[in-house]
C-alpha cells in the first residue's frame, strides 16, 4: 500500500492507524499548498492526477485502486489487522463506541477545523463561531477523558488516531488547550505511544 500524506494533517490518523496495524506501506508526501508531490509519479508532480478531488489522505491499494477519506480508511485499515484491536468486533457495542467517536471527530471537530479555520480569507465571525464549537467538543472530550485512557476505554483505538491529529492542530492555530488538563493528558498519552512516534518523527513532526 501507499499513503499520500502531508505533514500535520488529518492523514497523519491514517499513518499512525498503518504503524499501529503492523502493516507493510511506503510514503509519497504532498504539498497541499500546491497540491504538488514530493517526487514525480509517471513523469508529473501534479497530485491532481493521481487524486482528482486534490486532498489527503489517499490510500493506493496494492490492486492499484486509490481510496480517500479518513474516517473509511482508518476502519478499513483496523480490519485488515483484528489481532491488533484497533476496532472491536463488529456488530458489538464496543464497535458502536468507537465508531461513533470516529463520526464524531470527523464531523464535529475536523470539519469544523477544516477549512474554516485555515483560511485567511474566512469571515472572522465565521471564525468565531467554529472557535466556539470547537471549545464545547473539546469540553465534552476533557469530561470524557479525565475517567478513561482512551476514547472508548482502555483500548487503544484508530478513532483515537484520529482525534489525536485532528487536536493538535489546536496548537497549529494557536488555541489554547490548557482549559482541557484531562485533554491535554490523552495527547501526551497517545503521543507516547511508539508507533506514534515512528509516525511523527517521519513526518518530520518530531525527533528521533
Amino acid at each position: 500500500m501507499k499513503l499520500y500524506y502531508t505533514p500535520g494533517a488529518c492523514s497523519l490518523a491514517v499513518h499512525i492507524a498503518l504503524r499501529e496495524a503492523g502493516l507493510p506501506f511506503t510514503l509519497a508526501k504532498v504539498d497541499l499548498a500546491t497540491h504538488k508531490l514530493a517526487e514525480p509519479e509517471h513523469g508529473s508532480d501534479d497530485f491532481y492526477m493521481v487524486s482528482p478531488r486534490g486532498y489527503v489522505p489517499l490510500l493506493q491499494l496494492d490492486d492499484g485502486s486509490r481510496h480517500t477519506e479518513a474516517a473509511s480508511l482508518l476502519q478499513y485499515v483496523a480490519d485488515l489487522a483484528p489481532a491488533r484491536a484497533l476496532l472491536p468486533a463488529a456488530g458489538t457495542r464496543e464497535r458502536l463506541e468507537a465508531v461513533g467517536w470516529l463520526t464524531l471527530v470527523s464531523t464535529e471537530l475536523h470539519k469544523v477545523f477544516s477549512p474554516w479555520l485555515w483560511h485567511k480569507e474566512t469571515a472572522e465571525s465565521t471564525r468565531e463561531a467554529c472557535k466556539a464549537k470547537v471549545a464545547m467538543r473539546f469540553a465534552e472530550l476533557d469530561k470524557h477523558l479525565a475517567t478513561r485512557d482512551f476514547l472508548a476505554g482502555k483500548q487503544f483505538t484508530v478513532a483515537d488516531a484520529y482525534c489525536f491529529a485532528i487536536v493538535n492542530w489546536a496548537n497549529i492555530l494557536h488555541m489554547p488547550l490548557n482549559p482541557y488538563p484531562a485533554l491535554q493528558s490523552y495527547l501526551s498519552r497517545v503521543a507516547a505511544r511508539p508507533k506514534v512516534q515512528e509516525a511523527l518523527v517521519a513526518e518530520g513532526l518530531a525527533r528521533d
